[in-house]
């Protein structure tokens, strides 16, 4: 399963504000394309937007276009995650010694593809270990193969758990108010036939209360180096609740998501999108047309609700900001 493709010096997409009606694919030829797909979540998820900004830095380059000015259109696109502004950063690594040679940056994003590819399938492998016999797992969002170069992360390491026989139900909030559990989550599930139900994000809770949830994992756009993390807007909420009925709460994310430049979750911002993703569902309206909207589209969970983070290079536990640094502190 994937949602990015370069074939003949073109980029292609899943459009993935089209699942799961169906699977359409969008080709791109331009830098200011790909910045544009991201803004508007044609491609989501923090590895994934890394993936397709580090392709549209190249189509640039392929255009005789000022790499400068591509690369500040696709960071723009997107504040929150910090894989896009790591790959954005290290394609102009490459463009600097090369000269901006195209086929030297396709090598690079190539590689960059590949590299989350296997980070995933590595992190998965890892993450397993935390998941008990006969798990009932709740997500939130969606960190699967789609959001990322291939495999996923949270679902990845569903899927190595599952291939284990260690699964027994993925509980996937729908995820308002773009609904990506209920229209991407749920969609990888089924489609790999992994025992999956659908809820809304309101109903965490009362499964947590019933004894139903043994497992916790999500996902992350972007983490401090005290371990405090930007995810989906509703994943503090769910962690609160994970905390209070004491149940095991892991973030599962690539190093290319760690964030050691800054101190803690104050310093990560938060992108605010369009009012109408709240008061429209599918084009109609659901609310009143002129009641103001707050429309985060993520929230910072603190460090101390987290019960472990699962990487490429094991799984983590506190305390965070030592062991971060230790890991990844280069």
């Amino acid at each position: 399963m994937e949602a990015i493709r370069w074939k003949d010096n073109a980029l292609f997409l899943l459009d993935q504000t089209r699942l799961p009606e169906g699977e359409y694919w969008v080709r791109y030829t331009d830098a200011a394309e790909v910045a544009a797909a991201i803004r508007t979540m044609v491609v989501r998820g923090a590895p994934a937007i890394g993936i397709a900004a580090a392709f549209g830095y190249c189509l640039a380059a392929l255009r005789g276009q000022d790499l400068t000015a591509a690369r500040d259109i696709l960071a723009a696109s997107r504040p929150t995650a910090v894989n896009l502004f790591w790959a954005l950063d290290r394609m102009e690594r490459v463009a600097k010694a090369c000269g901006g040679d195209p086929e030297a940056l396709i090598r690079e994003a190539i590689a960059i593809h590949r590299e989350d590819v296997e980070m995933n399938h590595t992190m998965s492998r890892l993450g397993s270990a935390v998941v008990p016999a006969h798990a009932r797992i709740l997500t939130h969002c969606n960190a699967g193969a789609i959001a990322t170069g291939g495999y996923g992360t949270v679902l990845g390491v569903v899927r190595t758990a599952h291939a284990q026989g260690k699964v027994e139900m993925v509980y996937c909030d729908e995820t308002r108010p773009l609904l990506q559990g209920a229209r991407l989550t749920a969609w990888e599930l089924t489609q790999d036939h992994i025992p999956a139900t659908l809820i809304t994000d309101s109903m965490a809770a009362v499964l947590m209360a019933q004894g139903k949830i043994d497992l916790v994992i999500l996902g992350c756009d972007r983490m401090a180096a005290n371990g405090d993390f930007a995810n989906k807007v509703g994943t503090y909420s769910v962690a609160v609740n994970a905390h209070y009925h004491g149940i095991p709460f892991y973030s599962a994310l690539p190093s290319t998501t760690i964030d050691l430049s800054i101190p803690d979750g104050a310093h990560i911002p938060i992108e605010e999108r369009s009012p109408e993703e709240v008061t429209h569902v599918a084009g109609v309206a659901t609310a009143p047309r002129d009641v103001p909207v707050f429309n985060p589209a993520f929230d910072v969970t603190p460090h101390q609700l987290l019960t472990g983070i699962i990487t490429e290079k094991g799984v983590i536990y506190p305390p965070f900001r030592e062991n971060l640094a230790a890991l990844f502190g280069g």
